[in-house]
């Protein structure tokens, strides 16, 4: 069994040490999964809400420790751990609320007695989630999936092993009964075998798209449901009429903040050429204010990243950018894992910064002739997670929603996931829908009832 070790990115301490489970433990996972399945799904819905209840009061008690766990795993600024959790609470009471509604019969009128569709719960769904958010890309899925009936396996990424196994016991203490929700530290081999067992009935990932390729055909050639939330490239568009004293914030942060390593952070800047010059004057300014140091200082934004290979493919991206004729307007300094926000300009739709997505705090600077040229660039991209245009002409904004191919469109404001409304993307980004009534329906069988009397 492979024995692995995680290191606080930020001081190179090791945090602890951990053993991959074996297929024999893996398998009795997936057995105890399956031993309580009948009786999980056929609990009061609102029973099920009330553990979820549960699960978001435990989380303010513990935010403190949970976000510490976060930024010594995987270097999270403390400060956004602590957002995250609250983050966390906040989707767990959203489906606790809603979840009874949402799962109601719902009623169709035909030559029947009576017609309905009924919301079944699937059975056991393997959830495979990133590093870079480890408390609420796991909760955004798990809150609508067990309150909808199914009982979950997370297979986390390696470096935020005690994230995982926190949640888990989470679910625990809160009073999901074991098997509910199972943690497993496994290879990418036991988890096609995974896939491929009849206990699981479905797979939803969030991660690349080398890795929701693989899962997806792996699911697909043993006819599972899947859901991928892959990476992003999103554009952030500033038509010449943008309040920047408003709004320049905003658009910094959308590429700053988690040390730029989120898939809806805003990557590439196009800014119309009226209002290029204040832009990135002001843009500039925004990002050398951030406090840069400790994650564990609640006054740091910005700390370092993950892990020192992600710095140094992030630096391969830049350093070929540039050798294309991008300028370095601030930073490109590594050391370790700790990469300077860099802004670049003269950037150009052949450059690795704007053809693929930029996982650290690089801005990629374009700059438009007009609103039209703006809108073309932006969506001259094989992802589509999600774009945000900052502009006065609401009017106008409003008219160019069809134009953006994307999962979502934000007009004045960063992108950004909301209990309330579904999030994923298309093309290359992804399928399916997570959170609001799409993302707990991802995961039920919409059984057609039609009745005769």
């Amino acid at each position: 069994m492979k024995e692995y070790q995680l290191k606080n990115p930020y001081n190179g301490t090791v945090v602890n040490s951990y053993t991959q489970d074996s297929s024999t433990e893996i398998s009795l996972k997936l057995k105890k999964a399956l031993s309580i399945e009948a009786s999980w799904a056929s609990m009061d819905i609102a029973d099920r809400c009330d553990l979820l209840t549960n699960v978001a009061e435990l989380l303010i008690d513990r935010k403190e420790d949970y976000a510490a766990l976060m930024t010594q795993e995987m270097g999270k600024p403390y400060s956004q751990g602590i957002s995250e959790i609250e983050k966390c609470a906040w989707v767990c009471d959203f489906y606790a609320l809603n979840a009874e509604d949402l799962l109601a019969d719902e009623i169709i009128e035909t030559d029947a007695d009576e017609s309905f569709i009924s919301h079944d719960p699937l059975g056991c769904v393997l959830a495979v989630m990133p590093w870079n958010y480890p408390f609420w890309q796991v909760l955004r899925f798990a809150a609508p999936t067990l309150t909808a009936g199914n009982t979950a396996m997370l297979k986390h990424a390696q470096n935020v092993t005690g994230c995982s196994l926190a949640i888990e016991q989470l679910f625990l203490d809160a009073g999901y009964p074991e098997g509910c929700f199972q943690s497993i530290k496994a290879g990418h081999e036991e988890i096609e075998n995974l896939i491929g067992n009849d206990g699981i009935k479905a797979v939803t990932l969030t991660g690349s798209e080398k890795a929701g390729k693989s899962i997806a055909a792996t699911a697909g050639s043993n006819l599972k449901k899947s859901v991928l939330e892959l990476g992003g490239n999103n554009a952030c568009i500033v038509w010449e009429d943008a309040d920047l004293e408003k709004y320049i914030k905003t658009m910094a942060t959308a590429r700053m903040q988690n040390t730029g390593q989120s898939c809806i952070a805003a990557k590439r800047f196009i800014v119309c050429a009226d209002i290029y010059d204040d832009f990135l004057a002001h843009f500039t300014e925004q990002v050398k204010s951030f406090k840069i140091g400790d994650p564990m200082q609640e006054d740091t934004f910005i700390g370092v990243m993950a892990r020192e290979d992600l710095a140094e493919e992030l630096q391969e991206q830049v350093d070929k950018s540039i050798a294309l004729g991008a300028k370095v307007v601030l930073g490109n300094e590594r050391d370790g894992a700790y990469f300077a926000p860099t802004i670049l300009t003269e950037v150009t739709a052949e450059m690795p910064v704007f053809k693929e997505e930029t996982f650290g705090p690089v801005a990629a600077i374009l700059k438009a002739k007009d609103r039209d040229e703006a809108i073309a660039l932006a969506t001259n991209s094989r992802l589509g997670l999600g774009s945000m245009l900052f502009t006065e002409d609401i009017d106008a904004a409003m008219n160019v929603i069809s134009n953006i191919p994307d999962g979502a469109f934000f007009i004045n404001d960063m992108v950004k996931s909301d209990p309330r409304l579904p999030f994923g993307g298309t093309k290359a980004s992804g399928y399916g829908r997570e959170l609001s009534r799409e993302g707990i329906l991802e995961f039920v069988n919409k059984k057609t009832v039609y009745i005769k009397k």
